[in-house]
């Protein structure tokens, strides 16, 4: 088989059979598609190392970041193992390919100040009651904004205090929702989204006041809005409050794999970055807080 219908098929294949989103199949296009650019006519067979190291010196050259250069051999990576499975062509286009050194980041974390500031900064007008119900739901079950834009109401279970979440790949999971969450998506539910919904239709939990689904970005613009009004400072996402949701319950003594769970993580090593947060975190604590915490003999 040709090397680009090879790609097109582990697309479609992403598409269909893992669910994954347009965006993450475009991310995955891009880094295939550069990898045979020019080289369209070869068959799989002979995509070897050494065409891979080309690919990563050309992007090296160009500037790419070492996270890039590492995205770009994970791709590449799924994409051989797709050709062994369903084609039964022995390929291995990593081996002896050196990935990329990089450093980890660590996220941005709030103080729980911060975030009870930043979740109390919304009025008590309808778009207001909707925003503070938004901010709840979204560090009591440390959702992604994605997550939180597609919740519907068949989704919650306001009695059992949960609400069902379908993450990345479309994996389900279970999310338990918090007292003032609960309390919150109430009083949202009762005074507020029947004004927004006047023809009762719309599924989502979370609507503008024109009843129509809202977006990720009007859930950012909101979020910079009340960041700004608490006195939050540097730069404030959706994002964010999903790495305090994680890093506050591991501080607060959580196990790791719970985290995991309530994540919709995959793969622990994603959620260990966490461990890492919170002991820098404690650190910086014992230093700034203990008598001789810092520069003691």
């Amino acid at each position: 088989m040709r090397v680009d219908a090879a790609v097109d098929a582990f697309l479609q294949y992403l598409a269909v059979e893992r669910g994954l989103a347009p965006s993450t199949i475009q991310a995955y296009a891009r880094d295939l598609t550069g990898l045979i650019r020019g080289r369209e006519g070869l068959d799989v067979a002979e995509v070897d190392s050494a065409l891979v190291r080309r690919h990563l010196a050309r992007l090296e050259s160009e500037g790419k970041a070492a996270s890039t250069r590492a995205r770009t051999m994970s791709a590449i990576s799924q994409w051989a193992a797709f050709i062994r499975r369903e084609l039964r062509v022995s390929i291995d286009p990593l081996e002896r390919v050196q990935r990329p050194r990089q450093g980890r980041r660590l996220p941005r974390v709030l103080s729980t100040e911060d975030v009870v500031a930043l979740i109390e900064a919304p009025d008590e007008t309808p778009v207001g009651i909707r925003d503070r119900a938004m901010l709840e739901v979204l560090y009591a079950a440390g959702l992604r904004v994605s997550e939180l834009v597609s919740l519907r109401l068949e989704d919650l279970s306001l009695e059992s205090r949960f609400c069902r979440v379908f993450g990345k790949g479309r994996r389900e999971r279970i999310a338990p929702l918090g007292e003032p969450a609960v309390h919150w998506i109430r009083r949202y539910q009762q005074e507020v989204r029947p004004r927004f919904d006047r023809e009762a239709r719309a599924e989502e939990l979370f609507l503008s006041s024109r009843g129509t689904s809202l977006s990720r970005q009007a859930v950012w613009y909101r979020l910079q809005k009340y960041a700004l009004q608490a006195g939050v400072r540097g730069p404030v996402t959706p994002h964010l409050l999903r790495h305090c949701f994680a890093t506050h319950l591991l501080e607060g003594g959580a196990d790791l794999r719970v985290v995991q769970e309530l994540l919709g993580h995959a793969d622990i090593g994603t959620t260990e970055i966490y461990t890492h947060v919170s002991r820098e975190r404690l650190q910086a604590l014992v230093e700034s807080r203990h008598p001789r915490g810092r520069g003691a003999p």
